[in-house]
């Protein structure tokens, strides 16, 4: 069978945790074996230790995503470091976090993303960078501070060249339910012209629903449809495609 590696999914999130069980026994039918489980506020990141406890199929990553940021992050972010030091040994990544021009607190985003860059350098880590009409913020922020272990660019869905900018610095390109819809030939255009190892697949369960889901939660399993059209995008064999995702992923992650 083939294996398969969904490079991010909130597996922790009620909508998938009430559940656990069975969400990870239907993916691993279609071989989703590992789940990588970024890490979105200060608390929530600290529970996941005892979530990878307990899900041993999962990697987790700490972060502060762009949407739950205040006044207060800061300090969070202060705290953040010093646990992720503390727990070295079980983080994957670093993230999610990143910079959306949509949310509030853009000068505060820019600072934090640059401390989450450090951080991953510190620690040797992949970065999980979450993007909103902000890729020239993000290029600005790496000039200022470079990603030194790459990571991964979360739901990409920008052109070929901002595709390559990320590929040269390391940084692969996280495809997900997005290219399941006809309207998305930007990111189609993207996955047929890259190399296959610029890739790795995600869902971002229980989010980003599938073409023909809309409306419901997304899941895990889901990635073997993604898979799917991402192979009716590649000319080269479905084994073979299915390998090197899993090999990028297992080697970005540390799996």
């Amino acid at each position: 069978m083939m294996r398969l590696v969904d490079t991010h999914c909130h597996l922790d999130f009620d909508q998938l945790s009430d559940n656990l069980d069975e969400h990870i026994r239907e993916a691993a039918r279609y071989g989703i074996t590992q789940f990588v489980v970024p890490g979105i506020t200060l608390t929530q990141s600290k529970a996941l230790l005892d979530f990878k406890r307990r899900v041993p199929e999962c990697r987790i990553g700490f972060g502060l995503h762009p949407y739950f940021l205040d006044l207060g992050s800061e300090g969070d972010m202060e705290e953040l470091w010093i646990r992720a030091q503390q727990h070295r040994g079980h983080l994957s990544a670093v993230g999610e976090c990143g910079i959306d021009a949509q949310c509030d607190h853009l000068a505060l985003q820019q600072k934090l993303f640059l401390e989450h860059i450090k951080l991953a350098n510190t620690l040797a880590l992949p970065l999980i960078v979450h993007h909103r009409q902000s890729h020239h913020l993000i290029a600005q922020a790496f000039k200022s501070v470079k990603p030194q272990f790459g990571g991964v660019i979360h739901a990409f869905s920008g052109s070929i060249q901002q595709a390559q900018y990320y590929i040269e610095r390391g940084f692969k390109l996280g495809i997900g339910g997005t290219i399941t819809y006809p309207r998305a030939q930007k990111t189609h255009a993207v996955v047929k012209a890259l190399p296959l190892s610029s890739f790795v697949l995600e869902t971002d369960a229980p989010s980003m629903p599938l073409n023909g889901f809309q409306g419901q939660p997304n899941l895990p399993k889901r990635l073997h449809q993604v898979f799917e059209h991402f192979c009716q995008l590649r000319s080269e064999p479905k084994q073979m495609i299915a390998e090197q995702l899993y090999s990028s992923s297992c080697a970005l992650f540390s799996i």
